[in-house]
Parts: C-alpha cells; sequence; structure tokens
C-alpha cells in the first residue's frame, strides 16, 4: 500500500512539475492576496471579539463592584449576594454544551452576535429594581432627620418626645414594612444576571476557537493574550464606573440630595447602582453588532492547509481517520449528536486535560471567591469607602492583570514555549503568586473601638456576648433598642452603635451636621466624672491602618500580577493536548466544569463564611436580619485569605502532577532539542517520526479508545 502511494505521488510530482513552473508568478501573487486576506480577516475578528470581551468584562466587573451595595439596598447577608453572583455561572450551565459543540459546527460569530443581545437584555433587566421599588431607607434617629422638633436621643421618658413627631417616625417605618413585606425585588437581579450568563456562553468558546482556526501558529497565543489582555481594561471601566456610580446617592434624581444625613463612607451608605448596569446593556448590543456581518469561514495559513493539527498537536494527537475533515455543512444534526458521547469519552480519557482541569477548578475557586469580596475585604478591613475601593481595584490592582496576561502571551511567542515550558510556567506563576499571598496575613487592621461590641464601656476589649454588652450602667437609664445602626464618633475616639446608647441628652442641629451632647457613656473611658458630645458617623481606623492599606495595595498588585502570567500559558496547554475537532468541545466542558464547580460555588461558600465573622447585624423593618454593619476585622482576614490561600495550594499540586505527565511523554532527545530552541517534544522536524514513536505513548494512555469521527 506505502509503495503505490510513492508511486502515485512520484507520477503526480513528473507530470505537475512543467505547470508548476510557468505558473509559478502567478502562484506566488495569490498566495501573497490569500495571505493578505487571511490576515485581514482575522484581524477584524479579532477585533471584534476584543470588543465583545471588553463589554463583557465591563458589566461583569461592574457586578462584582456593586455587591456591597446590592446587599445594603436589598438588606440581604453575603451569602445571597453570593448566591446572585452565582447565577451567572448557572445561565452558563443551562446551555454551554449545545453552545459549544453545535455552535463549533453553525456560524459562530453570529452566534456570539445573538449572545451579546441576551447578554445586554439581562444587564437592563438587573437595573429594572430601581425604577418599581420604593426609595431607599436608612437607619437614623428622628433628630438626625431634618425637622423643627428637638428629640432626646437618650428617651429616659418617652413622654418628653412631642406625640404627633413620635407618631409620625413610627408610622413612616410601618409605611415601609407594608410595601416591603410582600416584594423581594433581589430576585429580578438575580434573574438579569442569570440571562446574562446565557448571553455570554458562545463568546469564549467560539471566539477564542475562531481565532486558533485560522490564525498563523505562532500567532495563535499572542492573539489569545491580546484578546485577553485587551479584555482587561473593561474590569478596569468597569471598577472606574463603579467608583463613581459609587459617589453618586441611589435615588439620585428622585429626592433632594440635601436632606440626605449619611455620607459615601457610612456603612448603610448606596450608591447609584442601578445607573451603570444602564450603560454596560447598551456598550454589549454596540459590541455584538459587527458579528452579523463577519463571514462563517476564514482562508486557512499556507501553513495549516495540508494538516487539521499544529505541529504540538501531531505529537499528542493521532491522526488514523480523515473523515473529520468533513466539511461541518455537510454534517447534519442527528450525526452531530451521534458522535457527542464518543467525543466526550475522548476528552475524559486524556490525563493531561483532566488535571489540567481539576486545577484549574480548584485554582478558580481560590480567584474567584477572592475577587467577588475583594471590595468588601477592603472596606471592612482597611475603613475604605466603596467608592474609593473600586478606584483603587481599577486603576491599579486590574492593570498589573492585564500586563501579566499579556506577558504570558508574549513569553510564549518570544521563546518560542512548547506544551512542556507553558506547563512550567503556569506552575511557576501559580506558586509564587500564593507564596505572595501569605504576607498580606500580616497586612491588616485591628478591629474599630465600636463600645458594646469590640471594646467595653470602660475601655477594656471585649470578650462577653456582644448583645448583652451593648447595654451598660452609663446608658441603663436610656430607652434604647439593641438592633438600631445610627453610629456616632465620640470625642475619645470611639464609635457607638447609636446616640442613644452613647447616653446623648441632647443634640444641635440637623442632617450630617447633627452634634450630640451631653452623652453620660463617651466619658466613661477617660474621664468618667465628665461628659462629652459626639457627632454623626463612625469614627476612622487607627493611625496604623493608612499605612497598612498602602503595603497591601503594593503586595496585591505583585501578586496579581504574578498570578495573571499564567493565564496564556494555561490556554494554550489546553489547546495543544487535545484533538482540533475537538477544541471548542473541549473549551466548552472546561468553562462548564470552572462554571459549574467553582464560579456557582465559590462565591456561595466565600459568603457564608464571611458572614461567620459578622459583629453587628442591621435589622429590617419588618423584623428579620438585614445585611452585616460591621465585622471582626481579625476572623475576616483569616477566613478570606485563609481559604483563598488553601485553595491556591491544592490546585497547585495539581499542576505539579501535569507538569510530570508531560515530562513522562517526553523524550530525552526532545528535551535537548527544546534546550536548543526548537520546538521541543512538539517539534516540526520529522513529524511522521515524531508520531510514530511517540504513538506507543500517547495513543495507548491518553485516548484507550478510538474516536467514533464523522
Amino acid at each position: 500500500m506505502e509503495i503505490s502511494s510513492k508511486e502515485n505521488a512520484h507520477f503526480f510530482s513528473n507530470n505537475t512539475i512543467l505547470a508548476v513552473d510557468r505558473s509559478s508568478f502567478k502562484s506566488e501573487s495569490s498566495a501573497s492576496k490569500e495571505k493578505q486576506s487571511c490576515c485581514g480577516g482575522i484581524k477584524i475578528f479579532l477585533s471584534a471579539l476584543s470588543f465583545v470581551y471588553f463589554a463583557k468584562a465591563l458589566s461583569g466587573s461592574y457586578l462584582k463592584s456593586t455587591i456591597t451595595q446590592i446587599e445594603r439596598r436589598f438588606d440581604i447577608p453575603s451569602s445571597l449576594v453570593g448566591v446572585i453572583d452565582g447565577s451567572f455561572e448557572i445561565g452558563n450551565l443551562l446551555i454551554i454544551i449545545l453552545v459549544s459543540y453545535f455552535g463549533a459546527k453553525l456560524h459562530r460569530p453570529r452566534i456570539i452576535g445573538a449572545g451579546c443581545l441576551i447578554m445586554s437584555a439581562g444587564t437592563f433587566l438587573i437595573a429594572m429594581p430601581q425604577f418599581f421599588m420604593g426609595r431607599y431607607r436608612y437607619e437614623r434617629f428622628p433628630s438626625t432627620i431634618n425637622s423643627t422638633v428637638s428629640i432626646s436621643p437618650c428617651l429616659q421618658d418617652k413622654s418628653q418626645t412631642p406625640l404627633s413627631a413620635l407618631e409620625k417616625y413610627h408610622a413612616k417605618i410601618n409605611a415601609g414594612c407594608e410595601k416591603e413585606a410582600g416584594s423581594s425585588m433581589w430576585i429580578y437581579v438575580l434573574l438579569g444576571n442569570l440571562l446574562r450568563g446565557i448571553g455570554e456562553t458562545p463568546i469564549q468558546p467560539l471566539g477564542i476557537t475562531y481565532i486558533d482556526d485560522y490564525a498563523i501558529e505562532e500567532n495563535s497565543a499572542l492573539y489569545i493574550g491580546c484578546v485577553q489582555t485587551v479584555a482587561i481594561i473593561g474590569p478596569i471601566f468597569g471598577f472606574l464606573l463603579g467608583s463613581l456610580c459609587a459617589k453618586l446617592y441611589v435615588d439620585i434624581g428622585f429626592v433632594d440630595l440635601e436632606s440626605i444625613t449619611i455620607t459615601h463612607k457610612d456603612a448603610q451608605w448606596v450608591g447609584a447602582w442601578w445607573l451603570g448596569y444602564l450603560i454596560a446593556g447598551v456598550i454589549s448590543v454596540l459590541a455584538g453588532i459587527p458579528f452579523w456581518f463577519l463571514p462563517k469561514h476564514l482562508p486557512k495559513p499556507e501553513s495549516r492547509k495540508n494538516s487539521s493539527a499544529s505541529s504540538e498537536q501531531s505529537k499528542f494527537i493521532t491522526e488514523d481517520n480523515k473523515e473529520q475533515h468533513k466539511s461541518y455543512q455537510q454534517v447534519k444534526i442527528g450525526e452531530m449528536a451521534k458522535d457527542f458521547l464518543p467525543s466526550l469519552k475522548n476528552l475524559f480519557g486524556n490525563p493531561v486535560y483532566i488535571l489540567h482541569l481539576c486545577a484549574s477548578i480548584i485554582q478558580f475557586n481560590s480567584l474567584i471567591g477572592m475577587v467577588t469580596y475583594k471590595p468588601k475585604y477592603i472596606e471592612q478591613q482597611y475603613g475604605q469607602s466603596s467608592s474609593k475601593t473600586n478606584f483603587v481595584i481599577g486603576l491599579i490592582n486590574i492593570p498589573a492583570v492585564a500586563f501579566g496576561i499579556f506577558s504570558g502571551g508574549l513569553i510564549m511567542k518570544k521563546f518560542r514555549i512548547n506544551v512542556l515550558g507553558a506547563a512550567k510556567l503556569s506552575l511557576g506563576s501559580s506558586f509564587f503568586g500564593y507564596l505572595l499571598l501569605l504576607s498580606l496575613f500580616a497586612m491588616g487592621c485591628e478591629n474599630s473601638e465600636v463600645a458594646g461590641l469590640t471594646v467595653s464601656y470602660h475601655g477594656t476589649k471585649q470578650t462577653t456576648d456582644y448583645e448583652q454588652a451593648l447595654f451598660s450602667e452609663c446608658n441603663s437609664g436610656c430607652v434604647c433598642s439593641k438592633n438600631d445602626w445610627d453610629p456616632i464618633c465620640g470625642e475619645n475616639g470611639v464609635t457607638y452603635i447609636s446616640a442613644c446608647l452613647a447616653g446623648c441628652q441632647a443634640s444641635n442641629g440637623s442632617g450630617k451636621n447633627t452634634v450630640f451632647f451631653n452623652c453620660s457613656c463617651v466619658g466613661t473611658l477617660e474621664s468618667p466624672s465628665q461628659s462629652s458630645s459626639a457627632v454623626v458617623g463612625p469614627c476612622q481606623k487607627g493611625n496604623e491602618c493608612p499605612k497598612m492599606f498602602l503595603y497591601f495595595l503594593v503586595v496585591s498588585v505583585i501578586t496579581s500580577y504574578t498570578l495573571s502570567v499564567g493565564g496564556t500559558p494555561g490556554y494554550i496547554l489546553l489547546l495543544r493536548c487535545i484533538k482540533p475537532h475537538l477544541k471548542s468541545f473541549a473549551l466548552g466542558i472546561y468553562t462548564l466544569a470552572i462554571r459549574v464547580l467553582a464560579g456557582i460555588p465559590a462565591p456561595v461558600y466565600f459568603g457564608v463564611a464571611i458572614d461567620t465573622t459578622c459583629l453587628k447585624w442591621g435589622s429590617k423593618r419588618c423584623g428579620g436580619r438585614g445585611a452585616c454593619r460591621l465585622y471582626n476585622s481579625s476572623a475576616l482576614r483569616y477566613v478570606y485569605l485563609g481559604l483563598t490561600l488553601v485553595l491556591g495550594t491544592v490546585s497547585t499540586f495539581f499542576s505539579v502532577a501535569v507538569l510530570w505527565v508531560l515530562r513522562k511523554r517526553s523524550s530525552p532527545q526532545e528535551e535537548t532539542l527544546s534546550a536548543k530552541g526548537e520546538r521541543g517534544i512538539c517539534g516540526t522536524k520529522s513529524r511522521k517520526d515524531n508520531f510514530v514513536n511517540s504513538d506507543h505513548l500517547i495513543q495507548t494512555t491518553y485516548w484507550p479508545e478510538k474516536e467514533t469521527r464523522l
């Protein structure tokens, strides 16, 4: 059979050599035009895909920046906010397999365009509750609200409060209770985020594989790195937009801002969270337009016309059946469905793919949980406002991630790193990144001094039951509620939960300018015989906290860069160790696993763990526990960073296993070639010999059963 094939090839070459010589100029000209057409088409798609990545990253990061705003606006705990955040992944879960498998055989650009429209619809839906629910009401004693009636915070005798003012205040609360009793508007946020997840599904598996199919092989890593780098600009603008909206009051345009008695630094402040979603929805619509005009297929580069697999893939993939080159246009839906289970079995028989998948799942659990609650961590640990937190993350932290991802792609191209090198680079970035994360344990702030919670009314550290310690001799004559959260800052630098619990007898002014006098509990810490005054709002954290926050930012930026360097090598490792016609399917399964086993549970159990560190819960108007007002800083630091580090360490062990399997599959000769700057284990020299020599190692281990091809 081989002799017959050689004779046919020799006969064909002898009869066509003259024709080739005569048309050499024409061939060179057509090849040049085809190359320009190919490069132009792939670059247009690259630009369109980059803009879509920007749009989806902007809306996704903006959601992260509004986590605390949504928590306060709907008065829900962190665990429930985690469920809302995870609903995006649930949307992906619903259709990811169908889109990644069948979408690869249909018109990929148009499917991406349709996804953008669905994604924008979900983004608009998230903002809708703002226009249907009542105005935001925060906990404030009547005396701090603009009023001509002066009311004593310490109600030693209820008769001293004018009846009309007291009735009016409680009637307002009861009206709000009746209106909110039958509403759970946060469900619309959950459904909108679910719809966002459905629309975002085709972008990654279809977009990345479209580039890898029609780009020149050595440019593939750089193009993917460019897409991911441009996508990082989305989170930069997303967090900056979150910073801007967090400074604007939630009901801006609907209420008189002069009547607002809290500032953006207050724990009850809610910014205009809904405004950013309207902007993100418009951008998503614009991003989907170009894909309706892009072709289904692009001309393949000359280097890929004679082989469906890249030079690296030829090392790992057997080509025993050429029917896989059958045109997708001739494939029927029934035939594709019939091939589904064998393709799935093929993927799960690949040890490199499975180990890399396990490492990625655990690492993404770590990263998703860390990123989701990073704004909350900074706010509670370092006493920063939501606006400043989002600004810092968007302007300092995210660019470091972008630079790291781009650096990973550039290193892959510059040094022509093979699969084994990509695994080493990915492992190294994870190891050193989580090693740097250890230092953040030493960069925390002490708990804020809150009388009755973190310190007693006598100035000692609190060790007894928190709720029972809220009452002391200094406020025993006052009629106070332990459920209120209306913090004031005493002259002694201690925060009191309310003016009533501080024992304040009188007040002057209104709104933000209210000053409380004759506060019996304020004077008990340093000068028990003398009563002092207090002002509206909590006290600032200790003097060392700003310095610790600066150290945290520096280490956080370096850690973000180090971890993100391994992003592009991880993608290349995934793409090069699977068969070419299964790339979309493999990426879809990979994305599905990340969504189900990391994206959905990580925000939930991180939120549950963070809720255990809460010292003071808010109360809903109709009863029940609301959002957390104050966290134990030390416990929050150990829970948040500890979970992140433990998960990252486990993922590193799986990355070591990936590297071990790849080393076992590579021969000493190939490692020598790699050291000399050649393609290493996936070298292009003697491709057929490479295939023959590695067949007994690869085929029986990676794919025990031959795949049923179309």
